[in-house]
């Protein structure tokens, strides 16, 4: 909150309510986000030899790596397609969602200085990662398009739901970065607990092996990780192989709501902490 004393003064003061987000102060900041999120961009690849290459090739060589391992030494079943073009389309996907966590985790902590120089919305910080890394999501795309024309899937009219899917990731990307962030202003374990949550959470998610491989018994366990039905549908309407699990992609989207709606509320409880604590 803003107010000119007297004596013309600027007096910034935080908001202690857990439902005050100000839509007027976002809205003129907004560029400021945009801003924040070019800079990501540009400080992951400053001073790289392969630049933005490696938006490529890290789902690339993962894709590469688990093929050998799961599509040809443990003959992982991949839904009746070939298994680099089943992994891959999964990994695209997860390598954002990983990488946006990742930074987003990170952000507030790495940002010392603008929260305790420069007045900004706090939320923006945690925010500009997941959008950047949708720029990285894009060029990956690339490789996934020539893989399926060279096996010769053409995605259906489900295709249109691509934008959904892509927004609920970052979504998830979001809330889930909120809160961890802001935990990681107080405690600084966050960041070394982060990578092998990350690690985890991949061999929790359909991404290198299908969900039907748990059984219909246990299915229901993997559904409540929002990822599985974003990562079901990504594929499905992309390689058009299966139809669209609607309520597998509805149950997450819920779950997604939650869980950013909640970072949200979290964030704005204890960014009045963050300038003293960083």
């Amino acid at each position: 909150m803003t107010e000119h004393t007297s004596d013309f003064e600027l007096v910034i003061r935080p908001k202690y309510g857990l439902f005050d987000l100000n839509w007027k102060e976002l809205k003129e900041y907004h560029e400021l986000l945009y801003f924040l999120a070019l800079r990501e961009i540009k400080i992951r690849y400053k001073q790289t030899v392969m630049g933005a290459s490696w938006a490529v090739l890290q789902p690339l060589f993962t894709m590469i790596v688990f093929t050998l391992i799961f599509g040809g030494l443990a003959q992982m079943p991949s839904e009746g397609i070939p298994y680099a073009l089943f992994s891959y389309s999964g990994l695209l996907l997860w390598t954002y969602f990983q990488n946006a966590l990742t930074n987003s985790g990170n952000s507030l902590v790495s940002n010392a200085q603008l929260l305790s120089k420069v007045y900004m919305p706090r939320i923006f910080i945690p925010t500009a990662p997941c959008l950047a890394g949708i720029v990285d999501y894009g060029i990956a795309m690339t490789i996934l398009a020539a893989m399926m024309i060279y096996y010769q899937f053409m995605p259906t009219a489900a295709i249109l739901l691509l934008p959904v899917i892509v927004l609920l990731t970052l979504l998830l990307a979001a809330g889930t970065g909120y809160w961890l962030s802001s935990i990681c202003v107080k405690y600084r374990d966050v960041k070394f607990v982060l990578p092998f949550f990350v690690q985890l959470l991949m061999f929790v998610s359909p991404v290198i092996y299908p969900a039907s491989i748990l059984g219909e018994n246990l299915q229901w366990l993997l559904s409540l990780n929002p990822l599985t039905g974003l990562l079901n549908a990504h594929r499905a309407v992309l390689l058009g192989h299966v139809p669209v699990d609607y309520v597998g992609l509805t149950v997450s989207a819920v779950i997604t709501i939650v869980i950013f709606i909640s970072g949200i509320l979290y964030l704005r409880r204890t960014e009045k902490y963050f300038a003293d604590l960083v």
